[in-house]
Protein backbone atom coordinates (compact mmCIF):
# COMPACT_ATOMS: atom_id res chain seq x y z
CA UNK A 1 0.00 0.00 0.00
CA UNK A 2 1.39 3.19 -1.09
CA UNK A 3 2.11 6.28 0.84
CA UNK A 4 0.38 9.36 0.20
CA UNK A 5 1.60 12.69 -1.23
CA UNK A 6 1.03 15.91 0.44
CA UNK A 7 -0.38 19.05 -1.54
CA UNK A 8 2.52 21.12 -0.54
CA UNK A 9 4.78 18.28 -1.69
CA UNK A 10 2.90 18.03 -5.29
CA UNK A 11 3.34 21.94 -5.82
CA UNK A 12 7.45 21.91 -5.28
CA UNK A 13 7.14 19.27 -7.36
CA UNK A 14 5.77 21.03 -10.02
CA UNK A 15 7.63 24.19 -9.72
CA UNK A 16 11.14 22.78 -11.81
CA UNK A 17 9.27 21.51 -14.93
CA UNK A 18 7.84 25.01 -15.26
CA UNK A 19 11.42 26.25 -14.66
CA UNK A 20 12.72 24.02 -17.37
CA UNK A 21 10.22 25.12 -20.00
CA UNK A 22 10.50 28.68 -18.93
CA UNK A 23 14.90 28.54 -19.20
CA UNK A 24 14.08 26.91 -23.44
CA UNK A 25 11.86 29.61 -24.07
CA UNK A 26 13.94 32.23 -22.86
CA UNK A 27 16.92 30.61 -24.82
CA UNK A 28 14.87 30.12 -27.91
CA UNK A 29 14.00 34.07 -27.73
CA UNK A 30 17.48 35.31 -27.40
CA UNK A 31 18.63 32.92 -30.44
CA UNK A 32 15.76 33.84 -32.76
CA UNK A 33 16.54 37.51 -31.91
CA UNK A 34 19.77 37.18 -32.22
CA UNK A 35 19.37 35.71 -35.82
CA UNK A 36 17.36 38.90 -36.86
CA UNK A 37 20.07 41.59 -35.70
CA UNK A 38 22.79 39.53 -37.68
CA UNK A 39 20.68 39.20 -40.88
CA UNK A 40 20.98 42.24 -43.52
CA UNK A 41 18.20 40.66 -44.84
CA UNK A 42 15.48 40.92 -41.80
CA UNK A 43 16.88 44.08 -40.32
CA UNK A 44 18.82 47.20 -42.26
CA UNK A 45 22.20 48.11 -40.65
CA UNK A 46 22.62 51.51 -39.07
CA UNK A 47 24.65 53.76 -40.78
CA UNK A 48 28.36 53.90 -39.62
CA UNK A 49 29.84 57.44 -38.44
CA UNK A 50 33.50 58.23 -39.53
CA UNK A 51 34.91 59.81 -36.55
CA UNK A 52 38.52 60.44 -37.77
CA UNK A 53 39.55 61.50 -40.95
CA UNK A 54 42.84 63.29 -42.78
CA UNK A 55 42.19 66.48 -40.88
CA UNK A 56 45.06 69.29 -41.77
CA UNK A 57 45.13 72.01 -38.97
CA UNK A 58 47.12 75.46 -39.51
CA UNK A 59 47.51 78.03 -37.27
CA UNK A 60 48.01 81.31 -39.57
CA UNK A 61 49.90 84.93 -38.31
CA UNK A 62 48.10 87.68 -40.93
CA UNK A 63 49.91 90.86 -40.48
CA UNK A 64 49.75 94.63 -41.93
CA UNK A 65 52.06 96.39 -43.65
CA UNK A 66 52.98 97.86 -39.92
CA UNK A 67 53.80 94.32 -39.01
CA UNK A 68 51.04 94.55 -36.68
CA UNK A 69 47.99 91.38 -36.42
CA UNK A 70 44.72 91.96 -38.29
CA UNK A 71 41.65 91.25 -36.11
CA UNK A 72 38.02 90.54 -37.76
CA UNK A 73 39.00 88.52 -40.37
CA UNK A 74 36.14 86.20 -41.53
CA UNK A 75 36.53 82.72 -43.31
CA UNK A 76 35.55 83.77 -46.42
CA UNK A 77 38.89 85.74 -46.74
CA UNK A 78 40.83 82.98 -46.58
CA UNK A 79 41.93 80.35 -49.69
CA UNK A 80 43.74 77.68 -48.71
CA UNK A 81 46.14 75.63 -51.52
CA UNK A 82 47.43 72.48 -51.07
CA UNK A 83 49.85 71.65 -54.03
CA UNK A 84 48.16 74.37 -55.93
CA UNK A 85 44.60 73.04 -55.31
CA UNK A 86 42.22 75.21 -53.11
CA UNK A 87 40.46 73.26 -50.25
CA UNK A 88 37.32 73.95 -48.49
CA UNK A 89 37.64 74.62 -45.10
CA UNK A 90 36.10 72.99 -42.61
CA UNK A 91 37.61 74.75 -39.20
CA UNK A 92 37.95 78.35 -38.67
CA UNK A 93 39.21 79.32 -35.06
CA UNK A 94 40.22 83.25 -33.95
CA UNK A 95 41.13 84.44 -30.71
CA UNK A 96 42.92 82.67 -27.65
CA UNK A 97 42.39 79.07 -28.02
CA UNK A 98 44.29 76.99 -25.26
CA UNK A 99 47.68 75.75 -26.75
CA UNK A 100 49.77 72.82 -25.88
CA UNK A 101 53.64 74.43 -25.09
CA UNK A 102 56.98 72.17 -24.55
CA UNK A 103 59.73 74.19 -23.81
CA UNK A 104 62.68 72.63 -24.64
CA UNK A 105 65.82 74.54 -22.82
CA UNK A 106 69.75 73.61 -22.99
CA UNK A 107 71.20 73.02 -20.00
CA UNK A 108 74.64 72.07 -21.51
CA UNK A 109 77.54 73.48 -19.94
CA UNK A 110 77.52 76.34 -22.64
CA UNK A 111 74.48 77.97 -21.32
CA UNK A 112 75.69 77.78 -17.79
CA UNK A 113 75.76 82.13 -17.56
CA UNK A 114 71.65 82.15 -19.52
CA UNK A 115 70.31 80.08 -17.35
CA UNK A 116 68.69 82.75 -14.92
CA UNK A 117 67.66 84.62 -17.77
CA UNK A 118 66.24 81.78 -19.39
CA UNK A 119 64.25 80.22 -16.47
CA UNK A 120 62.89 84.01 -16.28
CA UNK A 121 61.95 84.13 -19.32
CA UNK A 122 59.87 80.59 -19.26
CA UNK A 123 58.13 81.99 -15.88
CA UNK A 124 57.35 85.35 -17.72
CA UNK A 125 55.96 83.02 -20.86
CA UNK A 126 53.42 81.02 -18.26
CA UNK A 127 52.56 84.32 -16.34
CA UNK A 128 50.69 85.94 -20.16
CA UNK A 129 49.26 82.20 -21.06
CA UNK A 130 45.68 80.92 -20.94
CA UNK A 131 44.40 78.96 -18.23
CA UNK A 132 43.66 76.06 -19.69
CA UNK A 133 47.14 76.06 -21.20
CA UNK A 134 49.40 72.54 -20.84
CA UNK A 135 52.72 73.35 -20.97
CA UNK A 136 56.02 70.72 -20.12
CA UNK A 137 59.24 71.47 -19.79
CA UNK A 138 62.22 69.15 -21.85
CA UNK A 139 65.75 69.95 -20.51
CA UNK A 140 68.76 68.64 -22.06
CA UNK A 141 72.39 68.36 -22.43
CA UNK A 142 73.97 64.69 -23.38
CA UNK A 143 70.59 63.49 -22.41
CA UNK A 144 67.01 64.21 -22.74
CA UNK A 145 64.39 64.02 -19.72
CA UNK A 146 60.95 65.25 -19.59
CA UNK A 147 60.13 67.00 -16.38
CA UNK A 148 57.19 66.10 -14.43
CA UNK A 149 55.72 68.75 -12.37
CA UNK A 150 54.61 67.60 -9.49
CA UNK A 151 54.24 63.90 -11.20
CA UNK A 152 52.18 65.74 -13.83
CA UNK A 153 52.88 65.10 -17.74
CA UNK A 154 51.15 68.88 -18.35
CA UNK A 155 50.72 72.17 -16.20
CA UNK A 156 49.57 75.58 -16.24
CA UNK A 157 51.23 76.79 -12.95
CA UNK A 158 54.39 78.79 -13.59
CA UNK A 159 55.74 78.12 -10.44
CA UNK A 160 56.10 74.01 -11.13
CA UNK A 161 57.72 75.29 -14.46
CA UNK A 162 60.08 77.19 -12.45
CA UNK A 163 60.77 74.93 -10.00
CA UNK A 164 61.26 72.08 -12.90
CA UNK A 165 63.55 74.44 -14.45
CA UNK A 166 65.73 74.89 -11.37
CA UNK A 167 66.24 71.42 -10.56
CA UNK A 168 68.81 71.13 -13.30
CA UNK A 169 72.02 72.81 -13.64
CA UNK A 170 74.56 72.92 -16.43
CA UNK A 171 76.45 70.48 -17.52
CA UNK A 172 77.90 68.20 -20.35
CA UNK A 173 77.21 68.34 -24.15
CA UNK A 174 74.21 69.35 -26.35
CA UNK A 175 71.54 66.64 -27.64
CA UNK A 176 69.63 69.08 -29.46
CA UNK A 177 68.09 67.05 -31.67
CA UNK A 178 66.98 64.61 -29.42
CA UNK A 179 65.22 66.83 -27.39
CA UNK A 180 63.56 68.39 -30.36
CA UNK A 181 62.30 64.70 -31.28
CA UNK A 182 61.21 64.45 -27.73
CA UNK A 183 59.33 66.95 -27.30
CA UNK A 184 58.04 66.52 -30.63
CA UNK A 185 56.36 62.95 -29.00
CA UNK A 186 55.22 64.33 -25.71
CA UNK A 187 53.11 66.49 -27.42
CA UNK A 188 50.95 63.97 -29.12
CA UNK A 189 49.51 62.94 -25.40
CA UNK A 190 48.45 66.54 -25.70
CA UNK A 191 44.46 67.54 -24.98
CA UNK A 192 44.17 70.90 -27.31
CA UNK A 193 44.85 70.35 -31.11
CA UNK A 194 46.68 73.45 -31.34
CA UNK A 195 50.16 72.33 -30.32
CA UNK A 196 54.00 74.31 -30.54
CA UNK A 197 57.56 73.74 -29.41
CA UNK A 198 60.09 76.89 -27.92
CA UNK A 199 63.47 75.83 -28.14
CA UNK A 200 66.14 78.24 -25.82
CA UNK A 201 69.14 77.12 -27.68
CA UNK A 202 72.13 78.31 -29.17
CA UNK A 203 71.72 76.03 -31.48
CA UNK A 204 74.56 73.75 -31.28
CA UNK A 205 74.31 69.81 -31.64
CA UNK A 206 76.93 67.45 -30.51
CA UNK A 207 75.87 64.16 -28.78
CA UNK A 208 72.36 63.79 -30.55
CA UNK A 209 71.81 60.16 -31.88
CA UNK A 210 69.31 61.79 -34.33
CA UNK A 211 70.03 63.83 -37.52
CA UNK A 212 68.46 67.52 -38.16
CA UNK A 213 66.71 65.59 -41.49
CA UNK A 214 64.92 63.47 -39.12
CA UNK A 215 63.68 65.62 -36.66
CA UNK A 216 62.70 68.36 -39.34
CA UNK A 217 60.64 65.26 -40.96
CA UNK A 218 58.87 64.69 -37.79
CA UNK A 219 58.26 68.24 -37.36
CA UNK A 220 56.31 68.26 -40.60
CA UNK A 221 54.34 64.92 -39.67
CA UNK A 222 53.38 66.75 -35.81
CA UNK A 223 51.45 70.05 -37.22
CA UNK A 224 53.42 71.91 -33.92
CA UNK A 225 54.61 75.22 -34.36
CA UNK A 226 58.43 75.77 -33.32
CA UNK A 227 59.18 79.01 -31.84
CA UNK A 228 63.19 79.52 -31.22
CA UNK A 229 65.25 81.74 -28.67
CA UNK A 230 68.59 81.79 -29.76
CA UNK A 231 70.99 82.74 -27.32
CA UNK A 232 74.46 82.65 -29.65
CA UNK A 233 77.18 84.87 -29.52
CA UNK A 234 79.96 83.51 -27.46
CA UNK A 235 82.73 81.60 -28.26
CA UNK A 236 81.13 78.01 -28.87
CA UNK A 237 82.45 77.03 -32.07
CA UNK A 238 79.22 74.56 -32.18
CA UNK A 239 76.88 77.10 -32.03
CA UNK A 240 73.87 76.86 -35.19
CA UNK A 241 71.60 79.60 -34.88
CA UNK A 242 70.42 79.28 -38.43
CA UNK A 243 69.47 75.36 -38.28
CA UNK A 244 67.03 76.94 -35.29
CA UNK A 245 65.86 79.85 -37.88
CA UNK A 246 64.74 77.29 -40.75
CA UNK A 247 63.10 74.82 -38.21
CA UNK A 248 60.97 77.81 -37.35
CA UNK A 249 60.53 78.87 -40.37
CA UNK A 250 59.35 75.55 -41.59
CA UNK A 251 56.89 75.20 -39.15
CA UNK A 252 55.02 78.73 -39.55
CA UNK A 253 57.11 79.55 -36.08
CA UNK A 254 59.47 82.50 -35.55
CA UNK A 255 63.13 82.15 -34.35
CA UNK A 256 63.76 85.58 -32.15
CA UNK A 257 67.63 86.47 -31.84
CA UNK A 258 67.97 88.52 -28.76
CA UNK A 259 70.26 91.48 -29.00
CA UNK A 260 72.88 93.29 -26.47
CA UNK A 261 70.52 94.34 -23.87
CA UNK A 262 67.35 92.75 -24.79
CA UNK A 263 66.62 90.56 -21.98
CA UNK A 264 65.14 86.93 -23.48
CA UNK A 265 61.63 88.19 -21.47
CA UNK A 266 60.91 90.16 -24.13
CA UNK A 267 61.38 87.33 -26.71
CA UNK A 268 58.98 84.66 -25.06
CA UNK A 269 56.29 87.74 -24.17
CA UNK A 270 56.25 87.80 -28.36
CA UNK A 271 56.12 84.52 -28.87
CA UNK A 272 53.50 84.50 -26.02
CA UNK A 273 51.51 87.35 -27.96
CA UNK A 274 51.93 85.60 -31.68
CA UNK A 275 49.93 82.03 -29.83
CA UNK A 276 47.39 84.20 -29.06
CA UNK A 277 46.94 86.59 -31.92
CA UNK A 278 46.36 83.04 -34.74
CA UNK A 279 43.53 82.22 -36.75
CA UNK A 280 43.62 78.31 -36.79
CA UNK A 281 42.38 77.09 -40.33
CA UNK A 282 41.22 73.54 -41.14
CA UNK A 283 40.70 71.11 -43.68
CA UNK A 284 40.24 67.83 -45.07
CA UNK A 285 42.40 67.10 -47.98
CA UNK A 286 40.73 66.67 -51.33
CA UNK A 287 43.68 64.31 -52.62
CA UNK A 288 45.01 61.46 -50.78
CA UNK A 289 47.93 59.87 -52.88
CA UNK A 290 49.92 58.21 -50.11
CA UNK A 291 52.80 58.63 -52.48
CA UNK A 292 53.32 62.49 -51.85
CA UNK A 293 56.08 62.65 -49.23
CA UNK A 294 55.12 66.58 -48.91
CA UNK A 295 52.18 68.22 -49.44
CA UNK A 296 52.77 72.42 -49.78
CA UNK A 297 50.37 74.75 -48.40
CA UNK A 298 49.56 78.08 -49.74
CA UNK A 299 47.20 80.69 -47.22
CA UNK A 300 46.17 83.81 -49.20
CA UNK A 301 44.00 85.79 -47.43
CA UNK A 302 41.54 88.73 -49.40
CA UNK A 303 39.65 91.70 -47.67
CA UNK A 304 38.26 95.16 -49.42
CA UNK A 305 38.65 96.65 -45.85
CA UNK A 306 42.46 95.77 -45.62
CA UNK A 307 45.45 96.61 -48.44
CA UNK A 308 47.90 94.16 -48.94
CA UNK A 309 48.30 91.46 -45.99
CA UNK A 310 51.07 89.27 -44.51
CA UNK A 311 50.30 85.91 -44.04
CA UNK A 312 52.96 83.67 -42.09
CA UNK A 313 51.87 79.72 -41.67
CA UNK A 314 53.84 76.12 -41.85
CA UNK A 315 55.18 75.58 -45.51
CA UNK A 316 53.33 72.22 -45.97
CA UNK A 317 53.42 68.76 -43.77
CA UNK A 318 53.56 65.11 -44.53
CA UNK A 319 50.75 63.35 -44.48
CA UNK A 320 52.17 60.60 -42.11
CA UNK A 321 50.38 61.50 -39.10
CA UNK A 322 47.14 63.88 -39.55
CA UNK A 323 44.39 61.64 -38.14
CA UNK A 324 42.31 63.37 -35.70
CA UNK A 325 38.74 64.54 -35.08
CA UNK A 326 37.94 67.16 -36.68
CA UNK A 327 36.18 70.32 -35.22
CA UNK A 328 32.97 71.92 -36.25
CA UNK A 329 32.82 75.15 -38.25
CA UNK A 330 33.44 77.95 -35.75
CA UNK A 331 33.43 81.20 -36.93
CA UNK A 332 32.82 83.57 -33.42
CA UNK A 333 36.26 84.50 -30.97
CA UNK A 334 36.87 82.50 -27.93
Amino acid sequence: MSTPISPGLDRRALRWPLAVLFLLFLILFLTRSLARQGSPEKQASPPKIAVSVNLVLIPASVTDARGEFVPGLKVDDFRVLEDGRQQELTVFEVGDTPVAVGLVVDHSRSMGSKLPAVAAAVFSFAHTSNRQDEMFVVDFNDSVSIELMKGKAFTSDPKELQEALAAVSARGRTALYDAISEGLNHLQYAHWQKKALIIISDGGDNASHLKYAQVLAQARQSQALIYSIVLAGSDNLEENPELLRRLSKDTGGIAYFPRAGESVESASAKIAGDLREQYTLGYIPQTLKQSVAFRKIEVKVATPAHGKLHVRTRQGYSPAAVNVTPAPLETGAK
